[in-house]
């Protein structure tokens, strides 16, 4: 037998694996929903706490950070360079996935977070936190996919989209740890006597518990499926995405040595991205697969989608920051205020998913609740960009509510338009399809940080980044209500 052949059957057999047999999952689905959702919770506390970090180094005016002369612009663009990380591996581990097993590579996206997360806290200067920074955003880019393909094809039809809304409660838990926990720790390092290194700590906090999560997820999926081949998916990982790290450190070196503009790096980092998304929209073309992964809806979708991710990161990188000047509070007291925001989502998930489902066995569909939340949180985001313009000193109190209700409605959305996404596909291009949305829609994540950053160097206040947030969501309300939604609990619709 060939090695290609070889590999042809042992995807097809992990396929068969990891589908339903009859209507009835092989893998304890709740147990399931349980490892990922701490999955969430430890890698988006260990990419959150970039943000707290360097809001410390502002107020304190130290590190790498601090004693720049536009230190929100130079502070968005390392958020900017690590989401650029993040987004160009999203296709590839969805399609990693769908050869190799969706379980291994989020083994692989665990681990990748928990190592370069010490290696962000072991780093000297802005260049070499960069380049960790962009490493853990490559490694980690593949979870999203894999994770919301095992949960679709792990659970029974009927609680698809609430088993998508509570496993991603772990990203507004691991927000929250993320926002809350990171001044703390930092403070706690101070009284340790790290001085100005106090920023590390948080660091290797967190990656203590992402390894405990990597344990627990790999003693999980040998019990339930067997053993698991980590290497051939990992080597694959490696050989894509060292290039693409090569070239995202390149591009930031550059930006540091010639001292070119911020907002040059973020329009090179943005067509880079651009360029990255041709050469995979043609491979798809060319493997005969568009017309499930390219066809009019998912288009509408992934674009629609690039809303989410920017107010997303908009809000999880500055919130504290944006708190903290408009209230003229304490960091402790900003950022426990932010939290809000991203503890809105233990609610807003799984209500989303519980609401979804059940308009799907209504018949009703799930798009006029996408379309309703999408409509809501779009006005809480301008009446919270009004409260901090004009010169007022909003209470804590008041943007705490703010933040609290927009982020319900925020978030319940998201598992709302994923469910729909995982119903206009077959189930063997799920991975895929996942990966591409995040791949388009992270064009988001990697140019809010930046953007926003620029803004308020621009103009002295956070008001206009949060006016562009919210006018991007209302465009993504009309792209959401051209697309045609799959029938209710059709496994491979037809793409229209």
């Amino acid at each position: 037998m060939t090695t290609g052949r070889y590999e042809e059957d042992t995807a097809q057999n992990e396929q068969l694996l990891e589908t339903h047999q009859e209507g009835h999952p092989l893998m304890p689905y709740k147990a399931l929903w349980a490892i990922l959702l701490l999955g969430w919770v430890v890698s988006y506390a260990d990419r959150t706490l970039t943000g707290p970090v360097i809001a410390w180094m502002i107020q304190n005016q130290t590190g790498f950070i601090g004693d720049a002369s536009n230190p929100a612009t130079v502070g968005g663009l390392v958020g900017s360079m690590f989401f650029l990380g993040y987004m160009l591996t999203q296709y590839p581990g969805g399609r990693l996935g769908d050869q190799y097993g969706h379980r291994e590579m989020i083994i692989v996206s665990l681990l990748a977070a928990g190592v370069l997360t010490i290696v962000s806290g072991l780093v000297t200067g802005l260049v070499a936190f960069v380049a960790a920074r962009v490493l853990t955003g490559l490694g980690e880019g593949v979870f999203y996919s894999n994770d919301r393909t095992l949960i679709i094809n792990h659970t029974p039809v009927a609680k698809r989209t609430l088993g998508l809304g509570v496993v991603i409660v772990g990203l507004s838990v691991g927000l929250t740890l993320g926002i809350v926990l990171t001044p703390l720790l930092i403070n706690w390092g101070a009284n340790l006597g790290m001085g100005d290194g106090a920023w590390r700590l948080p660091f290797f906090v967190f990656a203590g518990f992402t390894f405990l999560v990597v344990i627990a997820a790999f003693s999980f999926f040998r019990s339930t499926m067997g053993a698991m081949r980590l290497g051939p998916p990992f080597l694959r990982l490696v050989l894509f995405s060292l290039p693409t790290f090569v070239v995202i450190v390149a591009l930031f070196l550059l930006a540091d040595t010639l001292e070119w503009p911020e907002w040059l790096t973020a329009s090179i980092a943005s067509l880079i991205a651009l360029v990255y998304i041709a050469v995979i929209v043609r491979s798809v073309k060319q493997s005969g697969r568009g017309a499930a992964l390219l066809n009019r809806n998912m288009w509408l979708i992934y674009i629609a989608y690039i809303a989410i991710l920017w107010n997303l990161w908009f809000f999880s990188f500055w919130s504290v920051q944006i708190v903290r000047e408009a209230a003229s509070s304490s960091l402790m007291a900003a950022a426990l205020t932010a939290a809000f925001n991203a503890g809105a989502g233990i609610l807003g998930f799984p209500v989303g998913g519980w609401l979804a489902d059940r308009a799907i066995r209504s018949g009703r569909g799930r798009k006029p609740l996408a379309l309703i939340c999408t409509a809501v949180y779009s006005v809480l985001v301008l009446v919270f960009g009004f409260s901090i313009s004009g010169g007022r000193e909003p209470s804590l109190a008041l943007l705490g509510l703010l933040l609290f209700s927009s982020g319900v409605f925020f978030n319940a959305l998201q598992p709302i338009v994923q469910g729909i996404t995982g119903d206009l596909v077959p189930a063997s291009e799920r991975g895929s399809a996942f990966g591409m949305l995040n791949l388009v829609s992270e064009i988001g994540a990697v140019l809010s940080p930046v953007v926003s950053g620029i803004l308020r160097d621009a103009t002295g206040s956070w008001a206009a980044g949060v006016y562009v947030a919210a006018g991007i969501m209302i465009v993504s309300f009309f792209l959401y209500a051209m697309v045609r939604e799959a029938p209710a609990h059709h496994e491979d619709p037809i793409p229209a």
